[in-house]
């Protein structure tokens, strides 16, 4: 069974960093891409940052230069640096599979990130 836990979020001022982990157990990891997704209140999902499993990246306009998606295989966790936050940057932050509609694994529970003063 395919379970994805997120975690590392939390509440930070502007300006502030914050580093996420999504932890994956019960596939082979090594052979998908992974992506980060967020959910605003009221909004729906969004993709914000993909990696391949040969490790290129691609992130959606409004992170790039302050987001940093990677992974290690070895450890089975896909993680997402995310630098000089924005009020605008929270949301509620899922990794999962991505595919070209939706994504491929039943969601995990997501962490919240809360950008405010």
């Amino acid at each position: 069974q395919v379970q994805l836990v997120e975690s590392g979020g939390g509440l930070v001022q502007p300006g502030g960093s914050l580093r996420l982990s999504c932890a994956v157990s019960g596939t082979i990891f090594r052979v998908y891409a992974m992506g980060w997704y967020r959910q605003a209140p009221g909004k729906q999902r969004e993709l914000v940052a993909t990696i391949t499993s040969g490790g290129s990246t691609n992130y959606t306009d409004s992170v790039k230069g302050r987001f940093t998606i990677s992974r290690d295989n070895a450890k089975n966790t896909v993680y997402l640096q995310m630098n000089s936050l924005k009020p605008e940057d929270t949301a509620v932050y899922y990794c999962n599979v991505p595919l070209r509609v939706g994504a491929a694994l039943p969601w995990g529970q997501g962490t919240q990130v809360t950008v405010s003063l």
